[in-house]
């Protein structure tokens, strides 16, 4: 029998990777929706997360991070099982109340790293387990008007700014290199916005690691870690998608989200949960460490 999930907020990520990874993945089954704004048809349809429960073993969270908590809280104490797309809260308290309630429960919750699931990222893992690494650099860089256009809400407090597309970076580099920690970050933000447009981090793990995220570029992204080592170099691009190193070449095609949903399947069949928020430490790691410098006022012009 499949597992009958509810998927709240129909945005442009819902549409683009979750109702079709949730389709592409045996055992289960969307059931419902819940959105102030949009439909779907063939399931059924609500106005908020609470109405939607009747109708569903599982929820997954596609909402902002912000006023997310309370949702979140809804779905666990009706005994439901939980998905939390990235970022999975808008805070480390939050979070360790919302594990601790579905431990309570008995229900299985999720927090998930979409880029985690990207197809070269088990190969780069097992190249650099056989190797001694040296340094490593990040540089995650985008326009924030052609993947974010005219959603004020990542601009707010528990928005992340840059942060939103440089969580999915640190998600990679704490799933390869698990004791990285924060030393200092530089956080450039918009005399008009509340959140980082820019940063520069400086990390250190036995080795120095220091990551670039900029939201300002233009004319196509930059998703990439480089990293120096023993055995020679090697690149970790497109998001993951592809690895380089001497004698090795792979790369292959996006199946993140039928990836995740496939361990969510697999985690409420055998009770247990999964709950890493190494990245999201990293980020508030950058807030508490961060020298904040001013940066031009940004209109969203798109």
């Amino acid at each position: 029998m499949s597992l009958r999930i509810g998927l709240v907020g129909l945005g442009t990520i819902a549409r683009a990777q979750h109702l079709p990874a949730i389709a592409a993945t045996d055992g289960v089954a969307l059931t419902a929706i819940a959105s102030r704004n949009a439909t779907l048809e063939g399931v059924a349809n609500h106005r908020d997360v609470t109405q939607m429960l009747a109708d569903v073993d599982a929820v997954s969270l596609c909402t902002p991070p912000q006023g997310r908590f309370d949702q979140a809280m809804a779905v666990l104490r009706a005994g439901r099982h939980l998905m939390l797309e990235k970022p999975p809260g808008a805070t480390l308290s939050e979070m360790a109340v919302l594990e601790a309630e579905a431990a309570r429960q008995g229900v299985t919750i999720h927090a998930t790293w979409h880029s985690r699931e990207a197809a070269a990222v088990d190969a780069a893992r097992d190249w650099l387990a056989r190797t001694r690494i040296r340094a490593i650099r990040i540089d995650w860089r985008e326009d924030v008007r052609k993947w974010h256009p005219g959603q004020d809400w990542i601009w707010q407090p528990g928005g992340l700014g840059v942060f939103d597309p440089g969580i999915n970076a640190l998600s990679i580099l704490t799933a390869l290199i698990p004791d990285a920690r924060m030393v200092g970050a530089d956080l450039h933000i918009p005399a008009n916005r509340q959140a980082p447009i820019a940063a520069d981090l400086e990390l250190d793990a036995g080795h120095p690691i220091a990551a670039h995220f900029n939201w300002r570029v233009t004319g196509g992204e930059t998703w990439q870690i480089a990293f120096d080592t023993d055995a020679g170099a090697a690149t970790l691009s497109e998001g993951g998608a592809r690895f380089t190193a001497p004698g090795i070449q792979t790369a292959g095609e996006n199946r993140e989200y039928a990836r995740l949903y496939a361990r969510f399947r697999d985690l409420v069949a055998a009770g247990d949960s999964d709950c890493d928020l190494a990245p999201l430490r990293l980020v508030a790691d950058a807030f508490l460490t961060g020298r904040q410098h001013a940066a031009p006022a940004f209109e969203d012009h798109s």
